[in-house]
């Protein structure tokens, strides 16, 4: 795809990065030269210097042919006119960056496709990793409705050695949960697992369950607050 992203900052340039090295094509608006030497330097990527609310610097940078547009500016108000421009230029997939959550309607308004509010992933991500010690990462979907979780499975864990079928077929497995991916160490792919898998220690699996089984599920496997995992808690890709 060709990804037009607009703003330079920490953000944009990291998506740009992270985008380039998932095979696609981008491109990076930014006001400040600096910022715009460093992507063509130091990352790869076409960068226009200029305003990406200025349809001149917009359509040197193809907006017409943009696959994807992400407002990514400093400003919630640059951020709606860029999205504004956009859809004028034909442009349906417009992923907007928020800052103040007092911008959220106007975003809908606007026409953004996805709205990441940067606030909320940050509380979130502190609030779980205060809340939840012993999870590695944990993803909220369907407004918190259904949580993934990524979990360790140490040696003295209650699910070492047992398969999935056996751990489904458990009383004591929180009702509404299920495991979903399995990786047998840190370097593995993650797999989908079957019944007849067999979790082994050392490992990680993913678990899909509701907010009220989070701590009964973890009691279950037997994790405690002082056996904290080496990754922090992360929140989503989205």
């Amino acid at each position: 795809m060709y990804v037009l992203i607009g703003g330079a900052g920490m953000m944009g340039l990291g998506l740009a990065r992270q985008l380039l090295q998932l095979g696609h094509t981008i491109a990076i608006i930014d006001i400040d030269p600096l910022a715009c030497s460093f992507a063509r330097e130091k990352i790869g990527v076409m960068a226009f210097e200029g305003s990406a609310v200025s349809s001149t610097v917009l359509i040197e940078a193809g907006i017409r042919k943009a696959d994807a547009v992400v407002a990514a500016l400093r400003d919630d108000a640059l951020n709606l006119a860029l999205i504004t421009l956009s859809r004028s230029y034909g442009s349906s997939h417009i992923v907007a960056r928020m800052r103040d959550r007092e911008f959220l309607q106007a975003y809908r308004l606007a026409g953004a496709s996805h709205i990441i509010s940067t606030i909320d992933l940050a509380v979130a991500t502190m609030a779980n990793a205060i809340e939840y010690p012993d999870v590695e990462s944990m993803m909220h979907f369907e407004q918190g409705q259904v949580k993934v979780l990524k979990l360790p499975v140490p040696a003295d864990c209650s699910v070492a050695g047992r398969s999935v079928a056996a751990i489904a077929q458990d009383p004591r497995f929180p009702s509404g949960s299920l495991i979903i991916g399995y990786q047998l160490n840190p370097e593995a792919s993650v797999e989908i697992p079957n019944g007849n898998t067999v979790l082994q220690a050392g490992s990680t699996i993913l678990v899909v369950t509701r907010p009220e089984f989070v701590h009964p599920l973890i009691d279950y496997l037997g994790l405690s607050a002082s056996r904290r995992p080496a990754l922090e808690v992360s929140h989503p890709n989205l």
